[in-house]
């Protein structure tokens, strides 16, 4: 049995397939197999793939996207640890050697994510922040309340614990765009999360990312600032109430922000109350509740 199993997840991206491939190929830790898992790709890589030797290929009948493909790669997925590596990403040649190494020193911790860079559609490292955010870090420890602020966890940087994974349930094939963040949440809710601090995943901007299809990942967020709203109220114990507060708050306005941008300015307009009522001294929930009432176009350019 291999220690790493390597999702490698497919769909229409045989540009940057190959040199994917050869980012996991060139691994210095060797104990993995990778199972290719395509999503009903329609230019070439279903061909490409099978004529790889050292991967086991998956070809779903139809599109079924992103965290049902997951599902189908964890059900089938042998390794004492899973690792997520999206077709267009790129690995460095240690990052699962250091991945494992922490997992190995530190049994309290069920994933490791690595830090990293974003790379362009050629494969050069992007300045600034292209998706409208650095890329994610966390230290190691527990890091649940800071996953309310923000997804700090690329998939392509992940190695979890299969256990884990398969003890929490599979990832939410409701989700678009954001069924990853809401399964490390999951993973916070009950264990330490690792980080090393190398640049050691390279996430790849292009116009097919799915991060650019805006409406669809306001859907998801408001489905997931429900469902975390519902989850941090069974955390009151473990944390400092006035930090756990300030997250609640966050969350609520964050909830507000999406809702108006979904077209529910009545229901934003509540979610921004229960942030002022948690936290009277976010401004911007002031604000942002007022400019609600301006419409979901003008209310977008003021964020």
């Amino acid at each position: 049995m291999p220690r790493v199993s390597v999702l490698l997840t497919c769909y229409n991206h045989l540009t940057y397939l190959p040199p994917a491939l050869e980012g996991i190929r060139s691994q210095a830790f060797r104990d993995y197999e990778i199972i290719a898992i395509d999503d009903g790709s329609k230019d070439g890589t279903r061909e490409w793939l099978a004529q790889q030797p050292d991967v086991r290929c998956i070809f779903n009948e139809t599109n079924i996207g992103t965290y049902e493909t997951l599902n189908v790669g964890l059900r089938e997925a042998s390794g004492e640890f899973i690792a997520v590596l999206n077709d267009d990403d790129l690995w460095m040649p240690d990052k699962l050697q250091r991945q494992v190494e922490l997992l190995d020193r530190h049994p309290e911790v069920a994933l490791v994510h690595t830090g990293g860079h974003f790379i362009d559609g050629d494969g050069n490292r992007t300045e600034g922040n292209p998706l409208g955010f650095a890329f994610p870090r966390f230290e190691t420890g527990d890091i649940l309340l800071g996953l309310v602020y923000e997804n700090k966890i690329i998939a392509s940087a992940a190695l979890a614990r299969a256990h884990v994974l398969r003890e929490l349930g599979s990832f939410n094939r409701a989700y678009f765009g954001s069924g990853d963040w809401e399964m490390w949440f999951r993973v916070a809710e009950h264990h330490h999360v690792g980080f090393v601090d190398e640049p050691l995943t390279m996430y790849r901007v292009h116009g097919a990312n799915a991060s650019h299809k805006l409406e669809r990942i306001w859907r998801d967020d408001e489905m997931l600032r429900e469902w975390i709203a519902g989850e941090l109220e069974t955390h009151g114990g473990r944390f400092n109430a006035a930090e756990l507060r300030k997250a609640k708050a966050f969350n609520q306005a964050a909830l507000g922000t999406v809702k108006t941008l979904n077209g529910k300015a009545g229901e934003g307009r509540a979610a921004y109350s229960r942030s002022i009522k948690l936290d009277p001294g976010r401004w911007k929930s002031y604000l942002r509740y007022a400019a609600t009432f301006l419409g979901p176009k003008a209310f977008r350019r003021l964020l």
